[in-house]
């Protein structure tokens, strides 16, 4: 007989989570690891030793309080504490790795896991009444309920104990019938289950046991003596209620293809490089020795220790990176698919099992030899080593350059000992000449940084069209979905390769040096390890770029796009600190009014920044020691009553609510972070050696292809109330200077319009119309100078809402009407604008065929999850889907507008054939922030500049409908808008 393998995800996830308690990370990409390593080595145990022939896993996808147990018991659940915020991101990466290995994840909203799991359990049962018996891999009490003898039992796979019908009667005297009545008399804490006062498992089971059933137990209520009997007549009016939330559903609505579990079909080789990427090389050998039982054909390597412990600054991680080198079904124009994959796969072996040759370059003779391959080298890939992590602030220790394969050198410019090389001044004199000639093909990794910290040193770094190649950049062109684009990652993951760690040369933490002071030796190998493998990994990409159709959009824009980033940062913008320390010190005024407001109207002082003094002033009662003002508790956690901000703004709100302390927290803790988080923060960032702030402008994080900002992010400043707005304010322009604000206006509106073609939605942006008014006209059938506030506002919402899958439950709560008129709205946007809902239904199309949706420009996008058997996990990826297209079409115009501006302005403007005046090329490019360009220009050529500015960027592309810039010259930021 064989047997199908059910595991409880979400119970194994959890149970990994905490047995392993000490930190662990992955080495490439920084995510906590101790959950994943304990639920993949779970699920190797099971491969491995038990051999199963079918094996499927059930996972919970509705929240605790989502669930039809919810709907009966509005309590169900209730006081359930949040999951630890490391355990989130660790079952995404388990359920990719789950899917990478196509092994069936099944769950339905509404359900929870357990339900699903006796739902599959008695239809294969029914379905295969003779050969199959049931593992259900958990020790959840509530899943007795399913046990049948000879076909269906409970394993422990970390204690391997099995739990049968036998054991039930033989532990507990019940038998799997009435499982469900003891789980109802119990009760239980957790789920918040109502059983009876004092009445525990061992009870429960001996009473049932006495009177057969529940319902028989409660006919006889009146025997039962004692406080026993008390207790049990006292809960008689809710244990009907308690036996249906703990009796499990057998008719969860879910598919479930039988032949899809079996283990023989999985492909587990898709697991080493994820286990490479995560640092779980124990775990790779076990891979390989189940693959060669399995008579499949290996890759070599492995062993070794797993990731070592790591501390809190591990970070969270998307899922797990495609095991295969393109994702993508349909093969490019003219190559057969099996021959891409071939290509590819031979240029990752030829590139990966080249040895490596480092050479320290210390002599002027050394110098004068490397110059003479650099210069007849086909491409030169580099890369530089400094003293700190700002481009602008750290100072250069050295530059590492390969001209092919395995063989690389590290040119020293600091270390330990400076007579033992030559000084910057005579390297970067000699490397200039090809570093700066845009006729050498040059290639790196992360380009825009080594570009920035050469500038700083007097090089310029320039390439011709096709002449750069960013590995990170291609990286993500080739898959946007990637964990990570670190080039220690990509080395792990497609080279199989693992670079040195930067930590093994300079340490970590407060003993943590710079690179100044690392060995010539150990800094060589290092450092000419980087040119090496960015060189090893175009060799990889260009191939896969050009059979995918990338190659144009990667050399036509993302990589002068690179360029145009590094101007960006290289001008930074001016921050006056006086404005940063004058707003700063009225809101800590205001803070203190809010501190003495708070003393008056609490029953006692109280700290507001401490969570569990003010859940005590909010929650405790009068009379309590120490007293609050008794007010009703919304949420609980494990540490008590929530004081969130979520929590605070209900209560704010309440009329029942009379105490102001509530909104007053609010208010306390929105100024408090705006000086902590903004207001003192960026006048740290602030470069002294400029004046300026200069940010970084990320173009490899963002799924959809926007860009994003860090250090800081700019994009992140405060504008929806007008006390954040105000940061903007002291970003200014310095004397003689003006900023210069060009914002496309509802650019992803008329993107939607362009690529759906709807004749309604266009003719409204072709008059010129308020687009939400005009929209609000055709759902109501009214004219426009009939439309309400309240239609308008319900236009505006479903605008821009309905790329990101607005509903009607979703546009209520906004709205604040009831689900029916939400979706009265939605339902007539739909008629009245039916060439978007043909348009949207496209996309979803092409993600189904294709694994990948498309920008405007081709960009791609992979689409996890579009095929799947689990409705909520499909529907996310339908709006994932729709909303890539339209904002990463909307990323694509204000990339071509970045670049066409960057080689209109600047120096290279004054070399323009256009008869514009020399005078604009001391226009420059400041930031990007969203759908927002900021350049700063001499106040005598404003006009003429804001009036280039917004030619250029509404003609970056040739849309159906117009594209509209608003614009403004102001002495700062805040004043532009």
């Amino acid at each position: 007989m064989q047997t199908l393998y059910l595991i409880d995800g979400h119970a194994q996830f959890f149970r990994a989570f905490h047995a392993i308690r000490t930190p662990m990370s992955s080495p490439v990409t920084k995510e906590p690891t101790n959950a994943t390593f304990g639920f993949v080595g779970m699920l190797l145990r099971v491969l491995r030793e038990l051999k199963p022939p079918y094996l499927a896993v059930a996972i919970d996808v509705s929240g605790d309080r989502e669930t039809f147990r919810s709907e009966l018991y509005a309590e169900y659940k209730a006081t359930r504490t949040a999951a630890p915020e490391a355990l989130g991101p660790q079952i995404e990466r388990c359920i990719a790795v789950l899917r990478a290995l196509e092994i069936p994840v099944l769950g339905v909203p509404g359900y929870e896991a357990d339900d699903v799991l006796a739902t599959i359990t008695e239809r294969v049962l029914r379905e295969r009444p003779d050969d199959l018996r049931v593992r259900l891999v958990s020790k959840d009490k509530d899943l007795q309920q399913l046990l049948i003898e000879g076909r269906v039992e409970m394993y422990d796979v970390h204690t391997q104990e099995c739990m049968d019908v036998a054991k039930l009667r033989e532990e507990k005297g019940i038998t799997p019938a009435q499982v469900v009545d003891m789980l109802a008399l119990m009760g239980d804490t957790v789920d918040n289950v109502p059983g009876v006062d004092g009445v525990g498992p061992k009870t429960a089971a001996e009473l049932i046991a006495q009177w057969g059933t529940l319902e028989n137990l409660a006919a006889h209520a009146t025997e039962v003596k004692g406080k026993r009997g008390e207790k049990l007549r006292e809960a008689l009016a809710w244990l009907p209620l308690s036996k249906q939330l703990v009796t499990l559903r057998r008719d969860v609505p879910l598919e479930f293809e039988f032949e899809r579990a079996a283990v023989e079909r999985f492909p587990l080789a898709r697991l080493l490089p994820i286990l490479r990427e995560l640092g779980f090389n124990r775990y790779q050998d076990e891979v390989r020795a189940i693959l060669a039982e399995r008579g499949e054909a290996v890759e070599p390597g492995g062993g070794g220790d797993d990731v070592r412990a790591a501390g809190p600054e591990a970070s969270s991680s998307e899922a797990a990176p495609a095991p295969t080198v393109v994702r993508r079904r349909a093969p490019a124009e003219g190559v057969g698919i099996g021959g891409l994959f071939q290509d590819i796969e031979a240029a990752r072996v030829s590139v990966a099992q080249t040895a490596g040759r480092y050479e320290c370059v210390r002599t002027t003779k050394q110098l004068e030899a490397l110059m003479r391959r650099l210069r007849t080298a086909e491409v030169v890939s580099f890369d530089t080593e400094t003293t700190g992590l700002s481009p602008l602030r750290a100072h250069l220790c050295g530059v590492s350059l390969a001209v092919r394969a395995g063989e690389a050198w590290y040119v020293p410019v600091r270390s330990p000992d400076c007579s033992a090389h030559l000084d910057e001044r005579t390297v970067l004199g000699a490397l200039a000449e090809v570093l700066s000639d845009p006729a050498v093909a040059k290639c790196g990794h992360n380009l825009k940084y080594d570009m920035l910290v050469l500038r700083r040193h007097g090089v310029e770094v320039r390439g011709g069209r096709g002449k750069l190649f960013d590995s990170m950049v291609a990286s993500y062109l080739i898959d946007s979905s990637r964990s990570s684009h670190a080039l220690d990652a990509l080395c792990l993951g497609l080279l199989g390769h693992t670079n040195i760690a930067i930590s093994e040369l300079i340490g970590s933490g407060k003993h943590q040096r710079t690179f100044d002071c690392v060995p010539l030796e150990a800094a060589t190998n290092y450092a000419a390890e980087d040119a090496d493998m960015s060189l090893r990994l175009r060799e990889l990409m260009l191939p896969q770029l050009r059979a995918m159709g990338l190659l144009n959009l990667f050399d036509e824009l993302e990589m002068p796009l690179v360029e145009a980033l590094a101007e960006l940062e290289w001008n930074g913008i001016v921050v006056d600190p006086g404005e940063l320390g004058r707003q700063a010190a009225r809101l800590r005024g205001r803070i203190d009014e809010l501190r003495s407001e708070l003393d008056r109207a609490a029953p006692r002082p109280f700290n507001p920044d401490s969570p569990r003094q003010l859940a005590e002033i909010l929650f405790n009662s009068p009379g309590d020691e120490p007293p609050g003002l008794g007010i009703k508790p919304l949420k609980k956690t494990k540490t008590g009553y929530s004081t969130d901000v979520e929590v605070l703004e209900k209560l704010a709100a309440d009329p029942a609510v009379e105490s102001p302390v509530p909104g007053l927290i609010v208010e306390h803790r929105q100024l408090t972070k705006l000086v902590g988080t903004y207001l003192e923060a960026l006048r740290e960032e602030i470069n002294p050696e400029t004046g300026r702030i200069h940010a970084s402008f990320n173009q490899t994080v963002a799924a959809t292809g926007r860009l994003s900002s860090s250090d800081p992010n700019l994009q992140n400043i405060p504008i929806r109330t007008d006390i954040g707005r105000e940061i903007r304010k002291a970003f200014v322009a310095p004397p003689g200077r003006v900023l210069i604000s060009a914002d496309y206006s509802q650019i992803e509106l008329r993107l939607l319009a362009h690529l759906s073609r709807d004749p309604a939605l266009a003719e409204a942006f072709d008059k010129g119309e308020d687009i939400h008014t005009a929209v609000a006209a055709q759902i109501h059938g009214v004219r426009p100078d009939q439309v309400t506030r309240e239609q308008r506002s319900g236009a505006k919402m479903v605008n821009f809402g309905i790329v990101y899958g607005i509903t009607a439950f979703g546009l209520a709560r906004r709205l604040g009407i009831e689900n029916d008129a939400a979706a009265q709205i939605i339902d007539g946007y739909k008629r009245r604008f039916a060439g978007i809902t043909t348009f949207l239904e496209e996309c979803i199309a092409q993600a189904r065929r294709y694994g990948y949706v498309e920008t405007i420009l081709k960009r791609r996008r992979p689409i996890a999850g579009i095929e799947s058997r689990n409705p909520a996990e499909r529907s996310l990826a339908e709006r994932v889907a729709i909303n890539s297209v339209v904002q990463g079409s909307a990323a694509d115009l204000i990339k071509v507008a970045m670049v066409n501006l960057h080689a209109l302005l600047g120096e290279r403007a004054s070399h323009r054939r256009d008869g514009r005046p020399p005078a604009l090329s001391d226009v420059r490019m400041l930031l990007q922030i969203h759908d927002e360009l900021v350049f700063e220009a001499p106040e005598r050529v404003a006009a003429q500049a804001r009036a280039l500015i917004v030619e250029h960027m509404e003609s970056a592309m040739k849309l159906t409908v117009p594209v509209r810039v608003d614009s403004a010259v102001s002495r700062d930021w805040f004043e532009g808008h």
